[in-house]
Order: C-alpha cells, then sequence, then structure tokens
C-alpha cells in the first residue's frame, strides 16, 4: 500500500522511540476504517510538503493495541502530533490536506 512513499509505518515495538526525535505526525488508522483510507492520499500529499520539517507516519490500531490505548485513541483517524516525544496535538476525522499542513505548522 504505501511502499514508495513518503509515510513511514510504525511499529508497536519501536513507536516510543520513532517519536523522539523531531516532528512526527502520527495517524492511527485501521484498514476496514473507510475515513482511514481517504485519508491516506491527503497524508501522502502532506508528507511531499513538509517533508524538511516533520515527519508523517501511520500506525495501525490493530496491530498496536496496546500504544493506541496508551495514547488514549478513542476512534480514528485520530493524527497525533509529537515534538521530541510530547503530544503537542491531535486532530480527530478526516481533514483535508491544508488544516493538516497548518496544524503541523504550529508545532
Amino acid at each position: 500500500m504505501l511502499e514508495h512513499s513518503d509515510i513511514r509505518l510504525l511499529k508497536e515495538e519501536t513507536f516510543h522511540q520513532e517519536i523522539q526525535s523531531g516532528i512526527v505526525l502520527v495517524d492511527f488508522y485501521a484498514d476496514w476504517c473507510g475515513p482511514c483510507r481517504m485519508m491516506t492520499p491527503v497524508l501522502e500529499k502532506v508528507a511531499k510538503e513538509v517533508k524538511d520539517k516533520a515527519t508523517i507516519a501511520k500506525l495501525d490500531i490493530d496491530s498496536a493495541q496496546n500504544v493506541a490505548s496508551q495514547c488514549q485513541v478513542t476512534s480514528i483517524p485520530t493524527l497525533i502530533l509529537y515534538k521530541a516525544g510530547k503530544e503537542m496535538g491531535r486532530l480527530v476525522g478526516l481533514r483535508d490536506a491544508a488544516a493538516i499542513k497548518l496544524f503541523i505548522e504550529g508545532a
């Protein structure tokens, strides 16, 4: 799905170390979620535009239930913005590229 992508796929085991440096926007998603699938091309576009400023990543909540629970993700898609490992904010639901880019630049 995202082989030649600017989006990094995260795993539960490495999640906490992956968000430790720089600015990382994590999309908590599931393959069965329609709005999550609609979000992917939007995030692809944003990832190209913010490539030098931030990392865009995805975490499948079905294979990372512990992390989703720790992060209190109760609906998807949920986008959480991390800066040096600390949560800076979150967006819940489908958003357009401009809103996501503005959200990242706010960090």
